[in-house]
């Protein structure tokens, strides 16, 4: 759904609470649907109807649930996804493109088509009853958002973290939802063993444009709140400025840095905008949709940093990006960072209290 604007206007978004208008083809199927809406053209009700993108929970039967990375840009190795998609809806969520493996679109459908692992606890459980496992730290979620709005109705991420502390395991949690307060009297319990940490994703300080562009997300300040509570309770907390998006976001570094560590905040990190494969004609969709007056601009600034492309896939290369612009970005970052004493590293989590969790009905341990 293409739409324009006049001068600094945009145009009014016809899915309500949602970052893509659009459903690009699925680079894995033969044909492509396309709404044949021209027999409708006077029914504004129909047209009403088919514009309300309502949210469908799907059950997930996979039979495990921790899933292994060997990337060498990211910095964990193991991670649990309790939900596939996400309702946050982010215009630039990389993880965008995994719907198209599920037979889905990356854009509208990775928002309203959620899979759902009912028996995520469980499958963790399993696996941490293994006589190999060495309880490495296990992220929260290392694809889509555990604590998306999903997660206040089935209560799966919760559900893991109770596994995690019966067995003294350790994690770590990235999010954009402050809903991680919810979970406090199990976090709080956590950080006393010294077994987990927390860090919150804020891509911008600006309400209007996080509305915009991350329309189910908390609010910057509801993030805010969420790093000064974590942090008061004792959990070690941190920020992630991510995805820094050049003539969009980058301007923001030094204050959101400043309003993090003032909530109490321990370290920092960022990453820039990458546009893997079919998140591209979302995000250009969404910025030609909310920001024509500046979609060029940007998208000069985004090619820049990727040799003259909108991606670059390349380990080393994908999270940050070369060029003079990639190369201040990054130098703004660290300045700021060291001034607000967010350059250092969270606490490790410690691996040595780890307890094999008790399987139901007495059950022996697995492969014993």
């Amino acid at each position: 759904m293409e739409a324009t604007a006049v001068g600094r206007k945009a145009a009014k978004p016809g899915f309500t609470g949602r970052g893509a208008h659009i459903n690009p083809p699925n680079r894995f199927l033969p044909t492509r649907l396309e709404p044949d809406l021209e027999h409708l053209e006077h029914d504004e009700d129909a047209l009403a109807e088919l514009g309300r993108a309502e949210t469908q929970y799907l059950a997930d039967q996979s039979q495990s649930i921790v899933a292994e990375n060997d990337s060498p840009d990211v910095p964990f190795r193991y991670s649990i996804n309790p939900y596939r998609g996400c309702q946050h809806g982010c215009s630039y969520c990389y993880a965008r493109p995994t719907h198209e493996y599920l037979g889905f679109s990356a854009g509208l459908d990775f928002e309203t088509r959620i899979l759902v692992k009912h028996d995520a606890a469980r499958l963790l459980r399993q696996f941490l009853s293994r006589p190999s496992w060495q309880a490495e730290t296990i992220v929260l979620s290392g694809v889509t958002d555990g604590y998306q709005p999903a997660e206040r109705q089935f209560r799966l991420t919760r559900q893991c973290l109770e596994v995690a502390l019966e067995a003294r395991q350790p994690i770590g949690i990235v999010t954009k939802n402050a809903l991680v307060t919810r979970d406090l009297d199990l976090l709080g319990e956590m950080a006393s063993l010294e077994i987990v940490h927390v860090v919150l994703s804020i891509t911008t300080l600006d309400g209007e444009l996080a509305r915009a562009m991350e329309p189910r997300t908390s609010t910057p300040q509801a993030r805010l709140r969420a790093i000064r509570d974590l942090s008061e309770a004792g959990v070690p907390t941190g920020v992630m400025v991510a995805p820094v998006i050049p003539g969009l976001t980058d301007h923001e570094i030094p204050a959101i840095l400043a309003a993090a560590a003032e909530a109490g905040a321990r370290a920092a990190c960022h990453t820039h905008l990458r546009l893997p494969a079919t998140v591209q004609p979302v995000f250009l969709e969404w910025l030609e949709r909310t920001r024509p007056w500046s979609r060029e601009r940007i998208e000069s600034l985004i090619r820049s940093m990727r040799d003259g492309k909108l991606n670059s896939p390349e380990f080393g290369h994908r999270m940050h990006g070369t060029g003079e612009m990639a190369e201040q970005i990054t130098a703004l970052f660290q300045v700021f960072a060291r001034k607000h004493g967010l350059d250092g590293d969270l606490p490790p989590n410690r691996r040595d209290r780890f307890r094999p969790p008790k399987l139901p009905g007495g059950q022996m341990r697995l492969f014993e």
